[in-house]
């Protein structure tokens, strides 16, 4: 009985991991018992001090090294099993454990085995997580007790071949089960190199792109992302680009029939050009007396900084304004007179008020429409000489700057106008920036030169051919410049292989790339629609913040951030309505109108716009963070957003007054029919018991009474993606280890129960 009741022991502490969240569950360590007398303590978990990973990526072929210390912090001695699910094709080449000198063995338990208790685990346990997690393999191994404050360290080696796929090569690691630890993590560190024998092109991670560092060459890349004190909450993932062309281009996207679809486009171009186009650089200073001591020593750093980084044929002037203006040369002067123009910025002296609507008008007096212009404008204030009305120095700026100006504002400490200087920005293709109380003007300046250095296409544009392409963010696009790369987000309509044609200037020249894209008609990369709605969110709360309410918009917001479960700081109370209906939606954009009009000066509003500018500007899929209270009743689902309602899990965009639901119920014949014929639904199906979710046109509700026979859905066949291959494709490395053809998603769960169920039976069998 102690065996049978160790084993009940273990699937329960098993069936309660998948049930709080769907994850890719990365090497954890599942508890058992004996415990102190009573229920299950909490936390039941051991704390993982460190998850650091190192991964080599050489022709596709990444070897990933995995080295965790978990600590046991509770009073008892702690004993478990340790699970990491491995992804298609993997290999464990090294698995190292050490209990009292003697190495722990591990074994790859099959997914087929656990597949055959599949059904009968759901329908005994009446808990539908498992649902995610059929035909996994995994890595296991038997923990023996950790007394309390002792640790164990697990280190485990396995190698891949990753797909190349339209010139794209995708690496993922499973990091999002980390709050299943006592504590935050001490560290996590993720450490990724790659090397090819094609040129790199674009390297970009969807889920924290915000938050990795990339140092990248020709050949070679090295991203690494690091915290301190954290509980990671979604898996890493990388995607780079490789190929002979000038300018790199990738397309993914996603779609769910018979919505239109979204699309993720990456353009890359060279890490430096080949013939560096020659610009103008126009530099404007506030030399205002708020710019006494170290900002305006640090302000003359940072112009000094890019005298000393123009390119030979670039040209240029400093233009510095107080209560008046003052201009070191009569007009561009060539980059070979640098030198003159340091000296006399070094000599410059803050003093004075603040006419903005001057500088800038006399700057742009000087801009030549037939080149290149970046137009760098630093201030840390709001006028107060000449034209004051913020307004009136944004029509005077729009109606004087020629179409070739790109207008870079800096802001300086939290006395700035945001609304003037976002505004300049978005009018006239820049970006704007904010440099906080200490922080260092001279480094972001230096950072940002550092990207505009060298045009490769300007005033660029792109045609999808016969797909109908809309909704696009960034609405204006900026132009190429080496060493960076856009990323576009926007819907489509059509599917298909499609010509995809780039058009750009360089040097006054027209040209023209064309490249080969796959808008798939159904599946794909489900993070897209969600990136593209927080970039759509920012722009339309950047709007709303800079010309006023309008009630277009403001639904809008109202209905993506439902739709997608982008619940800001600005429409959390959305979690407390009634979402589901149109009185709901509607009270809910009263709210959201009848909030204060967000201030354009100070702390708050410098946070605003930062914050404002992160979803807009969005690189990765996971970084659109949730309120703490919208946690317990939302959730992500492949693409779509759940509610918790009255107990049921309800799709957003399920609508009561239009949809009568098809009704299934749960762990009934007809269910896993409804699974097996759309496997993809399965993460829809693991939110519980009582789901409502729509799909190809249809709404279905799972309940727990019988219901009458449905009609199954027919099973689709994949659909064929075009695979180019870039270079001959990497043998396979020769496997140490069994292995079968399941991905990472909470593999190791269903081997433990399967073995769990597996010893269960034995025990009936035996009669113990």
């Amino acid at each position: 009985m102690k065996g049978h009741h160790w084993l009940l022991a273990l699937l329960s502490i098993g069936l309660l991991l998948v049930t709080a969240t769907p994850a890719w569950a990365d090497g954890i360590i599942i508890p058992e018992p004996p415990w102190p007398p009573g229920p299950a303590p909490e936390p039941l978990w051991l704390t993982i001090r460190y998850h650091r990973v190192t991964v080599t990526i050489e022709n596709q072929v990444a070897t990933t090294r995995v080295d965790q210390v978990f600590l046991n912090e509770h009073d008892w001695e702690a004993e478990g099993t340790y699970i990491f699910p491995l992804p298609p094709g993997a290999t464990v080449s090294r698995f190292t454990m050490w209990v009292d000198g003697e190495p722990i063995e591990a074994e790859i338990l099959p997914a087929e085995e656990a597949r055959a208790i599949y059904e009968d685990i759901v329908r005994r346990r009446r808990d539908p997580a498992l649902l995610e997690y059929v035909g996994r393999d995994v890595v296991q191994a038997r923990i023996f007790p950790i007394p309390p404050g002792g640790e164990r360290r697990i280190q485990l080696e396995y190698t891949q071949v990753l797909p190349l796929e339209g010139g794209m090569v995708r690496y993922v690691y499973p990091l999002n089960t980390e709050r299943f630890s006592a504590r935050p993590l001490e560290e996590v560190a993720i450490r990724v190199d790659i090397r090819s024998s094609v040129s790199l092109k674009a390297v970009y991670s969807p889920t924290h792109q915000d938050q990795v560092y990339i140092d990248r060459e020709e050949y070679r890349a090295t991203v690494s992302y690091e915290e301190t004190n954290v509980r990671p909450d979604r898996d890493f993932q990388l995607v780079y680009t490789v190929g002979e062309e000038e300018v790199g281009l990738t397309l993914l996207t996603y779609r769910e029939p018979p919505d239109d679809g979204f699309f993720l486009l990456l353009v890359a171009p060279p890490l430096k050009a080949e013939r560096v186009q020659s610009k103008d650089v126009l530099l404007v200073l506030d030399i205002s007396g708020s710019m006494q001591g170290e900002k305006i020593a640090q302000a003359k750093d940072a112009l000094v900084y890019v005298l000393e980084h123009l390119n030979p044929e670039d040209r240029f002037n400093v233009i510095a304004f107080s209560t008046g203006v003052r201009s070191w040369a009569r007009g561009l002067r060539p980059a070979s007179e640098a030198r003159e123009a340091r000296q006399w910025v070094e000599r410059l002296e803050a003093t004075g008020g603040t006419d903005i609507h001057s500088a800038l008008l006399e700057a742009l007096a000087q801009a030549d429409r037939e080149r290149p212009t970046v137009l760098i404008f630093l201030t840390d204030g709001q006028p107060t000489e000449g034209v004051v009305e913020i307004d009136q120095i944004l029509k005077a700026v729009r109606e004087t700057a020629p179409k070739n100006v790109r207008l870079f504002p800096f802001g300086v400490g939290d006395d700035v106008n945001t609304v003037l200087l976002d505004s300049l920005a978005q009018e006239h293709r820049g970006a704007p920036a904010y440099v906080r109380p200490g922080e260092r003007i001279d480094e972001a300046v230096a950072a940002f030169y550092a990207k505009v250095q060298a045009p490769v296409l300007t005033d660029i544009s792109l045609d999808f051919g016969n797909v109908i392409v809309e909704d696009v963010y960034p609405r204006s696009l900026p132009d190429l410049f080496a060493g960076t790369q856009l990323i576009l987000v926007g819907r489509y309509r059509g599917s298909g292989p499609v010509p995809i044609r780039l058009v750009g200037e360089t040097e006054g020249k027209k040209r023209e790339f064309i490249y080969e894209g796959m808008f798939r008609a159904r599946g794909g990369d489900a993070f897209i629609p969600r990136l593209w709605a927080a970039r759509k969110i920012g722009y339309l709360l950047t709007q709303i913040r800079l010309y006023g309410e309008q009630k277009e918009w403001v639904d809008a917001v109202i209905d993506l951030s439902v739709r997608y479960g982008i619940i800001t700081p600005y429409t959390s109370f959305l979690i407390q309505e009634d979402v589901f209906t149109e009185a709901g939606r509607e009270e809910a954009a009263e709210q959201l109108r009848a909030m204060p009009v967000p201030p354009a000066v100070g702390g708050n509003a410098v946070d605003l716009a930062q914050e404002q500018a992160e979803l807009r500007d969005m690189g990765g899929a996971g970084g659109v963070p949730m309120p703490q209270e919208a946690v317990q009743v939302v959730r992500q689902a492949g693409s779509k957003t759940f509610f918790l309602r009255e107990g049921v899990w309800t799709d957003a965009e399920f609508d009561p007054q239009r949809m009568t639901p098809v009704r299934v119920q749960f762990g009934s014949d007809a269910y896993f029919d409804l699974l097996a014929a759309r496997p993809e639904w399965g993460p829809y199906l693991a939110l519980g018991e009582r789901v409502v979710f729509v799909a190809e046109g249809m709404a279905y509700e799972v309940v727990l009474e019988e219901t009458e026979p449905i009609v199954i859905p027919p099973t689709l066949a994949p659909e064929a993606t075009p695979t180019p291959t870039v270079g001959p494709t990497p043998a396979r490395p020769t496997p140490t280890l069994p292995t079968g053809s399941g991905f990472c998603s909470g593999a190791g769960l269903v081997g433990l129960l399967a073995l769990a169920f597996w010893g269960l039976r034995r025990q009936r069998g035996s009669g113990h």
